[in-house]
């Protein structure tokens, strides 16, 4: 298997915490575990924990549930077992990624499984006291998410340059679909349009069987597949506060037992589901993702794991979720330290907020968590394209824009070119631009603008008073989706179709 990766970017990672607040935390995550320990759903699981060490009892409840405590060297010696260091494949050998614990190497994807499309279109008004002047505004339409729809998102995701993976940022809900194909639909859909790393959520473990052989049959076989893993899974095995799910426990012993990559995910609410203080959001959801990173270790030892953090704040007059407030960062990046001090690769989020559409409140929002975040030095947020409404509406245009930002911020965050062969040059640079006769630096600017040292101006920039940048990108971004979509050879298309059933006629057509 080839050894390429796409770059990423590292970073020297912003900390809030000091190391012994770090300490803190996790000590508090013990305390948590130890008393009152969590709440399992999952008969299986709990009998797992048991026999590693765990107190387990069965609660009176309607449904079957154990009560379960943790000593913290069952946590611990369990956590230390997970790899520090995860291979996620992709179609396109260039686009794996290399996720190391210890290297704070940053990587941008997209996320969620929004239910609404946002369709953007220019239309010209007239001033009323002006027939002569006319201006273009953008106009949004909401459009139910599809598998057509998801295809086209993936095709434009391939062609955004600074999306490193694909998490489907739409739900499939075509009259065809099913709870039963609705997982192979919407693997399908993505590893037919993307030639990046493609992840999900598993909506029935019964088609779990099926999303891999399909993914086999793209890479060559099973151990094709294990060597180059283009698709993981994510399970949410936690509802917070502490309550481990029957049906997601089911679907990470059956992912585990596969060999395939998977994120713990913990999205506990500050103010709801969680203490809205910072120290105890923290504390609490990083007892949940500890919980299950040792479920995954318990069932294989060594099993590619994921620290899953998604901590988000409740809004005090609805109790809707808030993304776009300080705490959000706050929760966030404590939780990157948390994942860094484990030595487990940190599945982070950013570019979420809460305006409904493109605009000057998406910008500023979304701008708010991008540099943070990456400046935390998360190995892999999602969400970070398109996501409007909080996480409800999908927006290609947004993901267009996101790609621009993501793009700056990158740029921001290289790494100082500053070492004694390069003061040598810069010096000579001087001396000779102070020798000529004009002063000036532009000739030699070339150079590192070849270089790829000197950053473009803002792609979408207007040249007049007027602000055209959702005008220029939705422009740019027909010019993206006219590009040839990467779509698989015909052969293994025909082949996945007769051996995979539930797949819709529709998206074999769509070529």
């Amino acid at each position: 298997m080839s050894e390429e990766y796409r770059k990423g970017t590292p970073v020297k990672p912003y900390e809030r915490l000091s190391r012994e607040q770090v300490m803190w935390i996790d000590d508090a995550s013990m305390q948590i575990l130890a008393d009152p320990g969590i709440w399992c759903y999952n008969r299986r699981a709990a009998e797992l924990f048991k026999a590693h060490g765990a107190t387990v009892w069965e609660e009176s409840d309607s449904h079957p549930c154990w009560r379960v405590t943790f000593p913290s060297g069952l946590i611990k010696e369990a956590v230390m077992k997970a790899p520090s260091q995860i291979v996620l494949g992709a179609r396109n050998p260039e686009n794996r990624l290399l996720l190391d614990a210890d290297v704070p190497r940053v990587y941008f994807g997209s996320g969620s499984e929004a239910n609404i499309w946002i369709e953007t279109e220019m239309a010209e008004f007239v001033a009323m006291d002006e027939p002569d002047t006319k201006v273009k505004l953008p106009r949004f339409k909401e459009i139910r998410g599809t598998s057509t729809l998801l295809c086209r998102a993936a095709r434009l995701c391939e062609h955004l340059e600074h999306l490193d993976f694909f998490i489907r940022p739409l739900n499939i809900q075509d009259p065809e679909v099913t709870p039963d194909n609705h997982d192979v639909n919407k693997f399908f859909a993505s590893l037919n349009n993307i030639t990046k790393h493609v992840q999900a959520g598993l909506t029935k473990l019964e088609r779990l069987e099926d999303v891999i052989h399909m993914a086999e049959i793209i890479e060559g076989g099973a151990e094709a597949l294990r060597q180059n893993p283009i698709i993981s899974f994510i399970a949410c095995v936690f509802k917070s506060p502490l309550q481990v799910v029957d049906e997601t426990a089911e679907k990470v012993f059956a992912i585990v037992e596969a060999g395939l990559p998977l994120v713990i995910s913990s999205s506990p609410q500050g103010g709801s589901s969680a203490p809205i203080e910072e120290a105890g959001m923290v504390a609490q959801i990083n007892a949940e993702i500890l919980v299950g990173i040792t479920f995954t270790q318990l069932i294989r030892e060594g099993a590619p794991v994921l620290y899953g953090s998604v901590p988000v704040r409740a809004r005090l007059d609805d109790l809707h979720d808030l993304y776009g407030c300080p705490e959000f960062n706050q929760y966030n990046i404590d939780c990157v330290q948390m994942a860094r001090f484990y030595s487990v690769p940190c599945y982070s989020t950013a570019g979420v907020g809460d305006a409904k559409v493109p605009g000057m409140q998406a910008t500023f929002e979304k701008l708010f968590t991008h540099l943070y975040m990456a400046m935390s030095g998360a190995q892999y947020i999602h969400y970070a394209f398109g996501l409007l409404d909080r996480t409800n509406s999908f927006c290609p245009l947004q993901a267009v824009l996101d790609n621009e930002q993501i793009g700056k911020i990158k740029h921001c965050l290289r790494e100082p070119k500053v070492d004694p062969s390069t003061i040598e040059d810069m010096v000579k640079i001087v001396k000779k631009v102070m020798g000529s006769p004009y002063r000036l630096y532009a000739r030699h600017a070339r150079k590192a603008m070849h270089a790829g040292d000197v950053s473009s101006p803002y792609h979408f920039e207007a040249k007049g008073l007027e602000d055209k940048v959702l005008e220029n990108a939705l422009a740019y971004m027909k010019q993206l989706e006219a590009r040839p979509a990467p779509l698989l050879d015909r052969t293994i298309v025909d082949q996945i179709y007769d051996e995979v059933p539930g797949l819709l006629p529709d998206l074999k057509r769509a070529r």
